[in-house]
């Protein structure tokens, strides 16, 4: 049975951050986490809610050929009821962990929904992953049921496990096919389960992106995502009857914040493009047909975006944002100076929402990602000493648990431990806060590293180098030096036109010299394509490794420009 309670305070809550509006000051001061009980689902208890004779559109994606998909909220809902006795009748029961391999396709929704309203788990997985990653998911995740495309299935031929196999868009063997009648009116002998779950029961399983490490596991309860995302929501600026665009690949955490979670609780339209490769040009004419109101993309699609021309804003255009890796300054000038919109730079983990936010109407101060999002607690703690100060890694009370947080790692008792030490969850991120209480991003506990005793944070640096014309991106690693201790070293991807000579290798060189402090002088750099995970996120820690490997075979680098090389940088010149 819903719990109208639970729906109430969700909808209370919401209109609370809907009527703050611009006034962030308000909506942290009086905003509270909604109470759901006990017992609560949020796709019975929130969206079949809202769903109930709503003819608002819900989901509306334009595939590459120009084929629309158009489906209302009591339409999402009654599909995903019929989809949801399909899965109970095929074996999927409560706390079962089901493998989600979709893209951004109606039957992506749909299934999360009908999950959801059995009871089961989510674990939400990229096409972009291969056999062994979903060997290594299915194993360590406990699956009991896969849903995938036909185009998938030989993926799976060598994966090893006695898990159930669902299949869209054509037959397989061993698979068993999707329904395609979830449009038609349910027939008299189809029955909807009804589960009930506790507010705390696991919802989603979401690895990590693996910047570092083998990929963690991260459980959310059926309140720290669903009802979370209110932070996220507010942080978007979406609104009831707004047209809600993201760039986001299925799979990630960032895909549920922005083309799921957050936009549905705030009776908004998800609006995908979907494309087998990111096209600005066609971007910016769906952000104009379409009419859309709120965009989000991470800071990669914006500096592609800036490559290309990004003409007059969008018509509808009001709220633009970014997340997932911190914003250049630079980026956010240049979009401003094209469409008269300042971007907004959000920040939050796998383990979290949205947890620090410039919010609509912010006076943002270039560089910075914001205040902390209302209902959350943000203590800067020195990595060493522990002690709160103005700079230090960002945590999160836990004297008042924030719904908004994970609940652990799975299978992982001494992980989760660590990452909830001293009554605090730790970020792993560094940041500042000024005299506003503005938080910068400073760089990863491990990515920040000491030259010749001065702190240097990669991220400052990057910034300074996207300024010049021939960087279209760039990863700052340390470099052991015998005398420094590091040296500054950065990876570049070069812009359209440039090419990876002396003289382009020399002006960048130059450009760090008086564009940074001495003591994060780029002293070497290389041109290449930046390692990434899958989900889009640098992964410096194989940048670092390589320095530390040339270092102790007392190698230089092929390809690599040392500042020595340039008598023009050896004999001084301009700094500042």
């Amino acid at each position: 049975m819903p719990n109208p309670n639970a729906t109430a305070a969700i909808r209370s809550a919401r209109d609370l951050l809907l009527s703050a509006g611009t006034d962030g000051d308000r909506a942290r001061r009086d905003f509270r986490w909604p109470d759901v009980g006990d017992t609560f689902n949020w796709a019975t208890d929130w969206f079949d809610e809202i769903a109930r004779g709503n003819d608002r559109l819900a989901l509306w994606i334009v595939d590459q050929d120009g084929v629309e998909t158009r489906m209302t909220y009591a339409q999402m809902s009654a599909r995903s009821d019929r989809l949801a006795a399909f899965l109970h009748a095929n074996g999927v029961r409560k706390g079962d962990h089901v493998l989600i391999m979709l893209g951004n396709q109606l039957e992506l929704w749909e299934t999360m929904l009908a999950v959801m309203k059995v009871g089961a788990v989510i674990l939400p997985t990229s096409t972009m992953l291969d056999t062994a990653d979903l060997q290594d998911r299915i194993d360590r995740g406990g699956v009991a049921h896969v849903v995938t495309t036909v185009g998938e299935t030989p993926k799976y031929g060598p994966v090893t496990g006695g898990f159930g196999r669902i299949v869209i868009g054509g037959a397989a063997d061993g698979w068993t096919a999707y329904p395609t009648d979830l449009g038609d009116p349910a027939p008299a002998d189809e029955v909807l389960p009804t589960v009930a779950t506790a507010a705390s029961d696991p919802c989603l399983i979401y690895f990590t992106s693996g910047t570092t490490s083998r990929p963690k596991m991260v459980v959310h309860t059926q309140t720290s995502y669903p009802v979370g995302h209110l932070s996220t929501m507010y942080w978007l600026g979406v609104r009831p009857g707004d047209v809600h665009q993201a760039i986001s690949s299925p799979g990630w955490g960032k895909h549920a914040w922005s083309c799921f979670f957050a936009p549905w609780i705030a009776e908004a339209t998800v609006f995908v493009h979907e494309t087998p490769r990111f096209d600005p040009a066609a971007l910016l004419a769906q952000l104009e047909r379409a009419q859309v109101t709120s965009f989000c993309a991470p800071p990669t699609a914006w500096r592609l975006m800036l490559q290309s021309d990004l003409g007059s804003r969008p018509g509808a255009l009001r709220e633009v944002v970014s997340a997932g890796e911190p914003l250049n300054p630079e980026v956010i000038d240049r979009v401003r100076s094209a469409w008269g919109l300042t971007i907004r730079d959000g920040y939050g983990q796998t383990e979290t929402t949205a947890i620090i936010g410039n919010t609509p109407g912010t006076d943002i101060r270039p560089g910075a990602m914001g205040m902390p999002l209302p209902g959350v607690s943000v203590t800067l703690l020195d990595p060493l000493t522990g002690e709160p100060g103005d700079e230090g890694e960002v945590c999160l009370d836990l004297d008042r648990v924030p719904v908004n947080l994970m609940a652990g790692y799975l299978g992982d008792p001494e992980r989760t431990a660590d990452a909830l030490r001293d009554g605090h969850f730790h970020t792993g991120d560094i940041a500042s806060r000024d005299e506003h209480g503005q938080l910068t991003f400073i760089g990863r506990t491990d990515d920040v590293f000491k030259s010749s005793d001065y702190k240097v944070s990669p991220f400052e640096v990057e910034s300074a180098l996207l300024q010049h014309p021939a960087v279209a991106e760039s990863a700052v690693v340390p470099a052991p030096d015998d005398a420094r201790l590091n040296v500054v070293k950065a990876y570049v991807t070069l812009a359209a036109g440039w090419e990876p000579t002396a003289e382009t290798a020399a002006a960048v060189l130059l450009h760090a010299r008086t564009a940074l402090p001495a003591y994060e002088r780029v002293r070497r750099v290389e041109f290449a394509v930046l390692p990434k995970t899958i989900s889009g996120k640098i992964r410096r820690v194989e940048l670092r490794e390589r320095e530390v490997a040339a270092a102790a075979a007392g190698e230089r680098i092929a390809g690599e420009w040392r500042d020595a090389d340039f008598p023009e940088l050896r004999a001084g010149g301009p700094r500042r």
